[in-house]
């Protein structure tokens, strides 16, 4: 039996005389006013740090301040106004200031034009809300796209595989699959590629997470995002053709550059996605002589944040402007046609309890039950299955599978969601695959892109996998440490890092820079 910190007030009290009682009240309602006053006009809803610590923030709703502890190991940023890790988070209170005045690029993106955007190779709208192919909501599948972001390995794995058991299923009988933002330190590369064997989508994070890859170069964002993908041919058996997906670290893009080297500077006609499972399809793509695949081979990026909207965005081509506020500050600003762009919806509710959040394991859930986290994920999942059918993606750290009420909360959720007829559990490739050619509902049991017969998946893993303990000199550090990395393949010379992504130990042997990019 629990005891609310009212109640050890109160016994705390008993003693005392009604003097002393009264005393007490006025004098911890007076701190209270005193210490914290939401501010007056329209800014007065939302998420604002506590002057004390940046352990805790304050949660004002219609003027009236409301104390929240952020969860175990996290920290208010308050920036971003959302609980994150200690490293990334900026204690407030931090003063807003203007922004500086300054002359508007010549080659900027312009806004959506209808008559010029078509798909399959185009897809935008004036506010990010039009359903791909003129679908009225009723006759559009609600997606829901389950993503994973950071290391695989023994803290997560078996969590992870207990939301894939195969006891939820789509309406096509196929069990549901999600997407892994992959980044490399701690990865366990034979856990990853049992995921990527039982049909998951695996993706690139990069390899270092480093704070501050925003503000780098061409150089840095294609040592960490392609050596990313390196790493996880080499040690995962995952092609090269099946990594088309890339996300920023701390969802902070890299402005124009990141895009810069998912499409570079080769030129032709962007391409359709298609699922890269059926050879068929594949085979098709590499018959179209399209840039996204000439350079890099990424289709799309999942890194840009928009904020709490009464309606949710669809994923978009970077044609045109960004339909929406740039959360972040760091979004691009050019045209990049063909590339999609799979934005975070900010997770809320209509009260805003629990704050609002890109990741769901950063919304301040974990002093609900298992009954209340599922309220709370039906009414957010709502505000698109009742509206515009966006696609719903539930983007998580390994946080959220450690508190017992949230993992309980979302199994929950996931058999609730799973009993709608036209709720579909995909991967972020099919998601787009579905938005280049919409389908309606009805003619989706069938569809060729969402099965899962006949499918080309990346080999079996081992029965024993290699162990490796390999030396490691972090470029930030003067000492050598030992790594540990398993894998299927052989065991690397080194721990592999930017610049030897296949550890041979050769220091900046890797090199991804097109020759007409590299400097003279």
């Amino acid at each position: 039996m629990r005891v609310k910190a009212f109640d050890l007030l109160l016994l705390a009290v008993a003693k005392l005389d009604i003097a002393e009682v009264n005393a007490i009240f006025v004098h911890c309602q007076k701190d209270k006013e005193e210490d914290f006053v939401c501010p007056e006009g329209t800014q007065g809803n939302g998420n604002f740090a506590d002057p004390a610590t940046c352990r805790r923030f304050y949660q004002c709703v219609d003027g009236y301040p409301y104390l929240n502890r952020c969860p175990s190991g996290l920290y208010f940023d308050d920036i971003s106004k959302y609980c994150t890790f200690k490293a990334e988070a900026r204690c407030g209170p931090i003063a807003t200031t203007p922004a500086p005045i300054t002359e508007a690029p010549l080659d900027l993106a312009t806004k959506c034009d209808l008559s010029q955007c078509e798909l399959p190779y185009c897809f935008c709208s004036k506010d990010g809300t039009l359903i791909p192919g003129g679908l009225e909501p009723d006759n559009t599948p609600q997606i829901i796209m389950l993503t994973f972001d950071g290391a695989v390995n023994l803290n997560n794995y078996e969590l992870y595989k207990k939301v894939f058991s195969g006891k939820i299923t789509n309406p096509n009988g196929c069990p549901i699959r999600g997407t892994f933002f992959l980044s490399h330190e701690y990865s366990n590369y034979a856990m990853v590629q049992s995921l990527a064997h039982d049909g998951h989508e695996i993706a690139t994070g990069t390899i270092s997470q480093q704070q501050g890859l925003q503000d780098k170069g061409y150089e840095e964002w294609a040592g960490e995002m392609i050596g990313m993908r390196e790493i996880l041919k080499k040690f995962a058996n995952v092609s090269r053709s099946e990594i088309v997906g890339a996300r920023a670290p701390f969802l902070k893009p890299g402005r124009n550059t990141q895009f810069k080297v998912v499409l570079s500077v080769a030129n032709g006609p962007a391409c359709p996605v298609k699922y890269h499972d059926h050879t068929e399809d594949r085979h098709e793509m590499e018959a179209i002589p399209h840039f996204v695949l000439e350079d890099f081979g990424y289709i799309y990026d999942s890194s840009v944040g928009v904020p709490p909207l009464p309606i949710p965005v669809w994923p978009y081509t970077l044609d045109y402007k960004i339909p929406h506020e740039c959360k972040s500050g760091t979004c691009p600003t050019k045209s990049f046609p063909g590339l999609w762009e799979v934005p975070f919806n900010a997770h809320y509710v209509e009260s805003f309890e629990g704050g609002h959040c890109p990741y769901l394991d950063q919304c301040v859930l974990h002093n609900h039950d298992s009954d209340e986290v599922l309220e709370w994920l039906q009414e957010d999942f709502n505000r698109y299955y009742e509206q515009n059918r966006a696609p719903y993606m539930m983007p998580f750290h390994t946080n959220w599978f450690q508190i017992k009420e949230l993992e309980q909360g979302l199994h929950k959720f996931l058999r609730w969601a799973a009993d709608l007829d036209d709720v579909w559990f995909v991967t972020v490739t099919q998601a787009l695959t579905w938005i280049t050619e919409p389908k309606p509902v009805k003619a989706l049991n069938n569809y060729e892109a969402w099965r899962c017969d006949n499918r080309d998946l990346p080999g079996k893993p081992c029965n024993l996998s290699n162990k490796c303990a390999l030396s490691f000199k972090h470029p930030d550090t003067n000492f050598t440490d030992t790594r540990y990395m398993e894998t299927c393949s052989e065991c690397p010379k080194q721990y592999p890092w930017l610049g030897d992504s296949g550890g041979t130990g050769i220091s900046g042997k890797d090199n991804y820079i097109p020759d007409n990019l590299k400097r003279k």
